[in-house]
C-alpha cells in the first residue's frame, strides 16, 4: 500500500493529527548566533535561519519532533519552510540548501519511523511561499515588475523537492500559500519531480488568507484557489496560519462544501498580541478545532504558529471521537478559475 493510499484509508476511519510548527519550539531554545553557525564559514549572521539548524543542531530539530509525536501528531512535517535557494539568499547560504533539506528529511524519517508506539506516522516535505511573489511587484511606480519569474521559482522549488525526496519524504506540503502563482510553480516542480522519479509523489496543499475577508494576497478566495489548484488532483487542500480556528471556521466550510479530497487544517493559536506573541492555551485551541469537527469540514487536523505539543495533545484528545468529513463526489459542472470560481452549470 502506497503512503497516499494508507493515508486515505485510515483518514476514512478517523481523524489524523498533524505536528506543530518548529519555529515556536526554536525559539524557546534561545540558541546563539554561534550555535546557529556550528562552525561553518558563512559571511552573515545565521541567527534566525531555522532551516540550517537540520545541519548544525540536528539534536533540536529531532527533540522538537519527537515531542509532537509523542503528543499524538501522525503526519509529521520537515524543518525546511524557508530551505530554499530564495530564501536562503538573505542568509548567504543558498549553496547548503541541498543538505539543508536533505538532513531534515532523514531526521524526520527516522523519527516517524522510530516512533516506539508503533503507530503508522507519514514524513510530509515543507515547503514554504518564499519571500518574492509572482502574482505582484514589489515596486508600486512598475506594476509590470517582477524580481522573479515562474521558470525561476520553478527551478527553486525543484531543487528543494529533489532534496526532500532524497531525505525520504512521503508527501511534498506546498503550505502558507499567500500568492497562487508561487503555488502553481511548486505544483509544477512536483510534477516534474514525480515524473522523473517513476512513481507517485503526492501533493498536499494549505492555503493562507491575509485578512478576515477569505482572500490570500494574490486575491484568491478559497473557492477559486481551489479552482486554481485542482488540477494537480491534492491528497490534501486546506487552510493553515492565517488566524486562530475561530476565525477560519467560515472559510473551511467553503472550502470543505467544494473540495472533492480531504481537507487538512492547522491554524495558530489565536490572534497574537501587541507584542506579537500567542496567549491563547492549549484547550482552548482545542475546543474551537473540535466545533470544526462537529460541523464535519475537516479530515487531518494540527497547529501552526504559537501551538505547541500541548496543543496537538489537546486537538488530539478533543477529536478522538470525532467522525472524519464525507468527501463529496467530483462535480458534474464545470468549474473555472478566477480570483472568484466561475460555475458552468451542466
Amino acid at each position: 500500500m502506497s503512503a497516499s493510499q494508507s493515508l486515505r484509508f485510515e483518514a476514512a476511519q478517523r481523524i489524523l493529527i498533524k505536528d506543530g510548527p518548529y519555529g515556536t519550539g526554536i525559539q524557546d531554545e534561545k540558541l546563539s548566533a554561534e550555535a546557529y553557525c556550528a562552525g561553518l564559514d558563512l559571511l552573515k549572521d545565521q541567527k534566525g535561519n531555522n532551516d540550517l539548524l537540520n545541519i548544525t543542531q540536528p539534536q533540536v530539530v529531532r527533540s522538537i519532533c519527537e515531542r509532537f509525536a509523542d503528543a499524538g501528531a501522525e503526519i509529521l512535517a520537515t524543518n525546511t519552510f524557508n530551505a530554499n535557494r530564495i530564501s536562503q539568499a538573505d542568509y548567504g547560504a543558498e549553496s547548503l540548501v541541498g543538505d539543508i533539506n536533505e538532513a531534515a528529511a532523514r531526521i524526520i524519517r527516522e523519527v516517524a519511523d522510530g516512533a516506539k508506539d508503533g503507530r503508522k506516522r507519514w514524513v510530509a516535505g515543507a515547503i514554504g511561499p518564499t519571500n518574492k511573489t509572482l502574482s505582484l511587484s514589489p515596486d508600486v511606480n512598475d506594476p509590470g515588475y517582477r524580481e522573479v519569474d515562474f521558470d525561476q521559482v520553478k527551478s527553486v522549488y525543484r531543487e528543494q523537492i529533489d532534496a526532500l525526496v532524497r531525505g525520504g519524504i512521503d508527501f511534498v506540503l506546498i503550505e502558507t500559500v499567500f500568492d497562487t502563482l508561487n503555488c502553481k510553480a511548486a505544483i509544477m516542480a512536483a510534477l516534474e519531480a514525480e515524473a522523473a522519479l517513476g512513481r507517485e509523489l503526492p501533493i498536499m496543499i494549505s492555503m493562507t488568507l491575509t485578512d478576515l475577508s477569505g482572500r490570500n494576497l494574490s486575491g484568491h478566495t478559497v473557492e477559486g484557489f481551489w479552482a486554481s489548484v485542482r488540477h494537480a488532483r491534492p491528497l490534501t487542500i486546506g487552510l493553515n496560519c492565517s488566524f486562530g480556528a475561530a476565525q477560519l471556521r467560515p472559510h473551511l466550510a467553503a472550502l470543505a462544501r467544494q473540495a472533492e479530497t480531504l481537507v487538512m487544517a492547522y491554524p495558530n493559536a489565536g490572534l497574537p498580541n501587541e507584542l506579537g506573541e500567542y496567549d491563547e492555551v492549549a484547550e482552548e485551541t482545542a475546543a474551537q478545532v473540535r466545533e470544526w469537527l462537529d460541523e464535519g469540514l475537516v479530515n487531518i487536523v494540527g497547529g501552526c504558529c504559537g501551538t505547541t505539543p500541548s496543543h496537538i495533545a489537546a486537538i488530539a484528545g478533543a477529536v478522538r471521537d470525532c467522525t472524519p468529513r464525507a468527501v463529496p463526489a467530483s462535480p458534474s459542472s464545470t468549474l473555472l478559475a478566477g480570483l472568484e470560481p466561475m460555475v458552468l452549470a451542466a
